[in-house]
């Protein structure tokens, strides 16, 4: 391996962790949620700490029988991005 491929590839084994971590600060930074495996990334938003209507919570309790949890609008009327990476393989037969 000559010098100046040696240099790339010490240059990009270490500017790549770093370019995914300082993208993931960024992303927590603006409430964002982030997951990766192998097979996609996804980006969530998350619930405001500052928001007046759940307080940080991201949403409250509706009342009577069979209580259900009401999302406030401060993170679910945001979109949600995937990005598909690797498809995920077919089972051919039952995992059992």
């Amino acid at each position: 391996m000559s010098a100046r491929r040696l240099r790339v590839a010490l240059l990009l084994a270490t500017a790549v962790p770093l370019a995914a971590v300082t993208a993931t600060a960024a992303l927590r930074a603006g409430r964002l949620k982030v997951y990766a495996d192998r097979h996609r990334i996804r980006i969530t938003a998350r619930p405001r700490l500052g928001c007046p209507r759940c307080h940080g919570e991201g949403g409250w309790w509706a009342g009577g029988a069979f209580p259900e949890m009401e999302t406030c609008g401060c993170w679910s009327d945001r979109r949600e991005l995937r990005i598909r990476l690797l498809p995920i393989p077919a089972w051919n037969e039952p995992p059992f």
